[in-house]
């Protein structure tokens, strides 16, 4: 009941704010990639406006409206005094200046009616959807639910840009619009980047090709085509917003990877690590094994943590992920949780690959710290509970000054993360 009133009472502020202020409203949704598409869009729109774009994913019911307003999430929150003091600072914003020209902002659904949900209170002038792909099986069931729940954001949008390349056409007709642009690295895609081959830790160059020029020369400094594809998202929300080519190449070239998403750090015995430990899905897993694979190097090693949430298609969809796993490209698979290390680990065996499976993310550091090798590059990707991916690579960094650059720090996860594996030793699951 509490938290019903709250949440009726922001929403009622976030529209005042907008009716009084009118800044843009560009939201992403997707099942994959929202935060770093987000946080490109955001970079690449600072070329022109004044931006805000909330740092993490506070993206669901309770957390969407003060974010907004770039009002701080409260870190108690069961604490009464504490919703009050988030209100009376979403009051105080309403009164002040303008302060923004655009606000960037994910959306998130854990079940479906989440996203829908949205439209009581906001009309997005841009909808950016960047992936229709397994998560949260165990409310969605299938992947069509996924769609229309991912794309039921077009119905309350002035305009909706989809990913070409990572949603299936077949559901087109559940964004209730026609007015939709699409982005991608596909030539399907009315917004492409086209990239040049090379060793993705050094860069791309590349062009994109858009309706409103031929080609437009674009650097991005991501690891991976599927980071790229946030570069092409942006370039297509700018365009239509009306930044000029030049702002757009400017700012494509300062989007840099988000914290535990295709992160670059340096790792022990001059070893390169991928951080990509912020969360975990098969489109996803399979987008950075495929980038692991292309980066020549003395070793590759893959540290994947189980998938969570994924209800009745976990088992085969961890099955797949390991069958996915080249032992021509992989000196080394491991495991981090128990679906990764019930069904992933043996997939892999059957590849050929050399597999060990681990019940912690400290456990599994620990061992490839072992066996790592000079110039190695280390791939980290897992999904949070159970898993935590982000503590393996920790026992991996060449310099401890680059844990701030990790996710999930701070004393709130770390006593999760205690009272999770506590009950485990250091000795290795089998």
């Amino acid at each position: 009941m509490f938290k019903t009133i709250v949440r009726s009472l922001m929403e009622r502020k976030v529209k005042l704010y907008f009716k009084k202020h009118k800044p843009l409203l560009v939201v992403v949704t997707g099942s994959v990639g929202k935060t770093s598409t987000k946080a490109a869009i955001a970079t690449v729109l600072a070329e022109k406006f004044r931006v805000r774009a909330h740092e993490g994913n506070h993206n669901m019911d309770i957390s969407v409206p003060p974010a907004l307003l770039g009002v701080t999430f409260p870190g108690e929150v069961h604490s009464v005094s504490a919703w009050v003091n988030v209100l009376k600072a979403m009051s105080l914003r309403i009164k002040e200046p303008k302060d923004v020209d655009v606000i960037v902002q994910e959306l998130g659904t854990d079940k479906p009616g989440d996203i829908p949900y949205f439209s009581k209170y906001l009309t997005p002038d841009i909808a950016v959807v960047t992936a229709v792909s397994d998560e949260h099986m165990e409310y969605f069931g299938s992947l069509d639910a996924v769609a229309k729940e991912e794309l039921s954001v077009a119905s309350y949008s002035k305009l909706t840009i989809i990913n070409r390349d990572d949603i299936d056409a077949h559901f087109a007709p559940y964004a209730a619009t026609s007015n939709i642009d699409t982005y991608g690295l596909g030539e399907h895609a009315e917004y492409r980047l086209v990239v040049e081959a090379a060793n993705p830790l050094d860069g791309r160059i590349g062009k994109l090709i858009a309706p409103e020029w031929d080609e437009l020369p674009i650097s991005a400094q991501l690891v991976g085509d599927h980071a790229l594809k946030a570069v092409a998202a942006a370039a297509c929300v700018a365009t239509k917003l009306g930044l000029s080519s030049k702002e757009i190449a400017v700012g494509a070239s300062k989007i840099r990877p988000s914290r535990g998403r295709m992160n670059i750090l340096q790792g022990l015995e001059g070893s390169t690590i991928i951080d990509d430990s912020y969360n975990a899905s098969p489109l996803a897993v399979q987008a950075a094994l495929t980038t692991l694979y292309t980066i020549e190097a003395p070793q590759r090693i893959a540290i994947l943590g189980s998938m969570n949430e994924l209800g009745a298609t976990s088992a085969a969809s961890h099955e797949a992920v390991g069958k996915l796993c080249d032992p021509t490209k992989l000196e080394w698979v491991v495991t981090i949780g128990d679906e990764a290390g019930k069904h992933l680990a043996p997939a892999a065996e059957k590849q050929g690959c050399q597999v060990r499976s681990f019940k912690t993310p400290y456990q599994a550091g620990g061992f490839v710290h072992g066996v790592l090798r000079e110039g190695a590059v280390v791939l980290v990707k897992g999904s949070q509970n159970g898993v935590f991916a982000e503590e393996a690579v920790k026992e991996l960094l060449h310099s401890t000054e680059d844990e701030e650059q990790l996710v999930r720090q701070g004393e709130y996860w770390f006593k999760i993360k205690s009272e999770q594996f506590s009950a485990f030793s250091d000795t290795v699951a089998e």
